[in-house]
């Protein structure tokens, strides 16, 4: 290999410096530029059809494809989270007022009880309503705190949330618009071979649109379905709990059955056996179910994660990323797995 002479390694230097600082600027709006990105992948083709239909005019192209997402994608995530915010609130009410007592269902589940599991349940002391709600109360004090902080922040953060979703919008505009030039750009400056470039940029957008489509759609089919039972079986706040069961769906193997396997459980013991019945009925033939049938059709056969790597990965992927994280982490995860498979069929890098 030919040998860096100082003024290129001094350039690289440069380069390298100058590049950490870039990011480190566009940081602070990174969740809107991480949107942008991903939106532009997924309306790639939306846009490309409009181009057809529109003569060949990439500027009007974009700007009817970025009211399109507007009208389809934000528009109803914003009412949604007023609806819900809505909810929350009246949930909260009702509980300061007592329309909904928690210790009464609690005594309620407790007097149906067989005798053996009450005593499984005395070795946990969780048999007095007293300690539990000394229990619980610690864990609310917890939760009361941070939602104080977020209270406090709200202001400032509902103006960096417009600031991000400003700058997503602007710059979506721009990556329809001129994406394929960019997307251009910077395959030739990467230093690989022409066959790993395609493979590499192949990966990637075929990563974006499976996991957001995998995780996203699939979460809200598995809420809405867990929503829909809760409307018609009367329980408080469906909007509220379905948000709850997408947010969870995210995460296999446990997903949305953290939240309806209670209520359902709730309805057995109280002596509701249709609805209880009913529940879990729906819960494993169409809320369980809906990931089994509706995930390969939205991701096909393009990427394939074990579930055990995908719990992980948006666990980990949250923690670091915060909300952004339930697609970051399995997006990492999935190149991770393209970037490996794509070095160990590579013959050069194997050669004896």
């Amino acid at each position: 290999m030919n040998q860096f002479t100082l003024q290129q390694k001094f350039f690289l230097l440069i380069l390298a410096l100058i590049t950490i600082g870039f990011f480190w600027i566009l940081f602070p709006y990174s969740g809107g530029i991480f949107w942008g990105v991903v939106f532009a992948i997924l309306f790639e083709p939306l846009y490309r059809w409009l181009l057809g239909k529109t003569k060949h005019k990439p500027t009007v192209a974009a700007l009817i494809t970025l009211l399109s997402i507007i009208v389809m994608v934000l528009i109803p995530v914003a009412l949604i989270t007023a609806s819900l915010m809505q909810q929350a609130a009246g949930v909260y009410t009702m509980i300061g007022s007592g329309h909904i007592d928690f210790g009464m269902y609690f005594r309620q589940i407790m007097g149906a009880l067989p005798q053996w599991v009450i005593s499984l349940l005395e070795r946990f002391d969780i048999t007095s309503l007293a300690t539990l709600q000394a229990k619980l109360q610690a864990a609310a004090s917890q939760i009361s705190q941070t939602a104080a902080k977020q209270a406090i922040n709200f202001g400032r953060n509902t103006f960096d949330f417009l600031v991000g979703l400003t700058v997503m919008l602007y710059l979506l505009f721009f990556l329809l618009r001129d994406g394929k030039g960019l997307a251009a750009r910077i395959r030739q400056a990467m230093p690989l071979s022409r066959k790993y470039k395609q493979r590499l940029f192949n990966n990637f957008t075929t990563v974006v649109r499976a996991t957001v489509k995998g995780n996203v759609l699939v979460a809200l089919a598995q809420g809405a379905l867990g929503g829909l039972a809760f409307w018609v079986l009367g329980v408080q706040a469906p909007l509220l709990w379905a948000v709850v069961m997408a947010f969870l769906s995210l995460l296999p193997a446990v997903g949305a059955a953290i939240v309806w396997a209670p209520v359902a459980v709730y309805f057995l013991v109280t002596g509701a056996i249709w609805q209880g019945v009913a529940l879990i009925a729906w819960g494993v033939l169409a809320i369980g179910l809906v990931d089994n049938v509706l995930r390969p059709v939205l991701v096909g056969k393009d990427i394939k994660m074990p579930d055990y790597l995908v719990l992980i990965s948006t666990l980990g992927g949250m923690e670091l990323f915060g909300l952004n994280g339930f697609v970051i982490g399995p997006m990492i995860a999935a190149l991770f797995i393209a970037c490996w498979d794509l070095f160990a069929s590579a013959d050069e890098f194997h050669e004896e």
